[in-house]
């Protein structure tokens, strides 16, 4: 069955806002409400507006009832794994059970350089992701992990109190077919990819079933999401996008309610267990509510 979820990013908004925007996100239906992580706005026009990703996740947990509540992705280059694994368990705790983490190798290196954190090149980010998620994975799922990494290590290191489930979904964000599709085949409950086509989808959804192959795992245990836009307004994306609108609109669903049903089911039919609306202020609940009416949630 597929869940229909919706991404709320942290830019040009309040606290106030965002808790609206979430209730009411959970009064339609949907099953999934995430955050990102970014200090800055993430539609590359260097505005600094933006809130933390922590603090707005565990406002999320407590703030909501239902909803799976989750973040696509945190950078493993702004905070060490233990601190994150520490984090998602106490809100796990604080959402009764609901949370999910996500984790990524990191992109926007305005926010580093404005942060004074180094941004290493590709390879390193994403060595730095794949011994992130060797922790993160230790130290929700097991009572004790030892880990020694180039970047990262662990000794007997212990996450308590646990998180309430047994297995806090760990998920891998990004769409590289020779590293992180791996990486999310070794680690991940859950593969998660932003802005791509239906078939573009399925062509990187095959390429994880291989590294799934490879590695010696089951492709069924590991979640399949993507991220789309939705302007049901050609003249809503700009805002909501800034520069990045171009890099946005091959997912975007738009025009007539049966065009988006279709757009949708061309991603079902890509082998998505996981549709996510990403959106960012000006919100625009009116056309959250259309879709989920849309969709039968």
């Amino acid at each position: 069955m597929t869940v229909y979820g919706v991404h709320t990013g942290l830019q040009h908004t309040t606290v106030d806002e965002l808790v609206e925007l979430w209730r009411r996100i959970e009064a339609m239906g949907f099953g999934w409400i995430s955050i990102w992580d970014h200090f800055y706005a993430a539609d590359l026009t260097g505005s600094p507006n933006c809130l933390e990703a922590v603090a707005c996740h565990t406002a999320l947990a407590t703030t909501t009832e239902r909803v799976r509540v989750g973040s696509l992705v945190y950078c493993v280059g702004y905070r060490h794994p233990a601190v994150l694994a520490k984090a998602l368990a106490t809100i796990d705790n604080l959402s009764g059970g609901r949370a999910d983490i996500g984790l990524g190798a990191g992109w926007s290196q305005i926010e580093y350089d404005a942060y004074g954190i180094r941004f290493p090149p590709v390879k390193e980010r994403l060595d730095m992701l794949e011994e992130a998620a060797a922790c993160v994975k230790g130290l929700l799922h097991d009572e004790k992990t030892t880990f020694a990494g180039t970047h990262f290590s662990l000794t007997d290191a212990q996450c308590d109190p646990r998180p309430v489930q047994a297995r806090l979904p760990v998920w891998i964000g990004g769409g590289g077919e020779r590293r992180t599709l791996r990486i999310a085949a070794r680690f991940a409950d859950g593969w998660n990819v932003p802005f791509v086509s239906p078939e573009q989808f399925a062509t990187k959804r095959d390429v994880l079933h291989r590294h799934c192959e490879a590695v010696g795992r089951d492709p069924s245990e590991i979640r399949c999401a993507v991220n789309v836009g939705l302007a049901w307004r050609e003249e809503d994306l700009e805002p909501q996008f800034g520069n990045l609108r171009l890099a946005v609109l091959p997912s975007v669903l738009k025009g007539s309610d049966q065009e988006v049903v279709d757009r949708v089911g061309q991603y079902v039919d890509a082998g998505a267990d996981q549709i996510n609306i990403a959106v960012r202020a000006p919100w625009d609940p009116d056309g959250l509510e259309r879709l989920a009416n849309v969709l039968g949630l």
